[in-house]
């Protein structure tokens, strides 16, 4: 029986990799800004979550808990990027500057910049609930339960986010789509 969960839980998360890899790391670039790191917060989500499936109470709910996974290990990324950083300005005051990607058009570097670059000036909480909304699509309910807050919460996190980004990018809020 142990090998039939085992081969279960290959299967389930196998299936789950090839349907949502890309969107979860997606949504973690938008949290973490770097490639690299997005793509290892979502593997190390999907080796935590393969690990854990027998205990999962709910295994159709896999998705929400690897978004909230993604979420949570994208908050300890920046927040150990932030120590890293805070030392290394203490030790040789090193400084390292973001670079637009070499494989797109001048364009759309310009503008998912400007959208990276806005998306950076919120808070913490607006930023993970806009991304959730923007990108992902998710519902108010859904994104309260990535996050662990009330929907309302989420109304004014979104709000508040909302009208910041229009501020910062002019009223052009498609481009996060």
């Amino acid at each position: 029986m142990a090998v039939h969960a085992v081969l279960d839980a290959d299967t389930c998360v196998e299936q789950l990799y090839a349907a949502h890899w890309r969107s979860l790391v997606r949504l973690s670039v938008l949290l973490v800004r770097d490639t690299g790191t997005a793509e290892e917060v979502v593997q190390d989500a999907f080796v935590a979550m393969h690990g854990r499936w027998s205990r999962l109470r709910e295994p159709e709910k896999a998705l929400a808990y690897l978004r909230q996974a993604v979420v949570n290990r994208s908050r300890s990324a920046l927040r150990h990027r932030a120590v890293v950083d805070r030392h290394a300005r203490q030790v040789g005051g090193l400084e390292v500057a973001d670079a637009p990607g070499a494989d797109a058009a001048p364009l759309a570097a310009a503008r998912r910049d400007a959208v990276l670059e806005a998306m950076r000036a919120l808070p913490t909480r607006q930023r993970e609930v806009i991304a959730l909304r923007y990108y992902l699509d998710l519902s108010e309910l859904e994104i309260a339960n990535t996050l662990g807050i009330s929907t309302g919460a989420v109304k004014s996190h979104a709000s508040r986010g909302a009208a910041a980004l229009r501020t910062h990018l002019g009223n052009d809020l498609e481009d996060l789509r």
